[in-house]
């Protein structure tokens, strides 16, 4: 964890009692620093490229494709970095 990243800028596109959807939007370097999801979601990338993602088991490198989505369960923990040097972009769904 770095405090000298910039930090990924959420935008809630639509939230109500079914779903939370948010557009994530990353700088070169930029991190959503760590966190715990809350309930399942899934991601949706706008960019291909990797992210980087930090667990306590490790880091791990993700090879992301425009338009092809992934589903990961609740409980998942890690930051998750910008490894490119372009800005990254994904929409997150998350299913409450």
């Amino acid at each position: 964890m770095s405090s000298e990243r910039p930090k990924a800028i959420p935008t809630v596109q639509l939230k109500n009692d079914r779903v939370v959807v948010t557009e994530w939007r990353f700088a070169p370097g930029a991190e959503t620093g760590w966190h715990r999801h809350g309930y399942d979601y899934v991601v949706v990338p706008q960019t291909t490229g990797k992210l980087l993602l930090e667990t306590a088991d490790g880091n791990i490198e993700a090879d992301l494709t425009t338009g092809v989505a992934y589903y990961r369960g609740e409980g998942v923990e890690h930051n998750v970095i910008n490894a490119n040097d372009y800005e990254f972009v994904f929409v997150e769904t998350e299913i409450l």
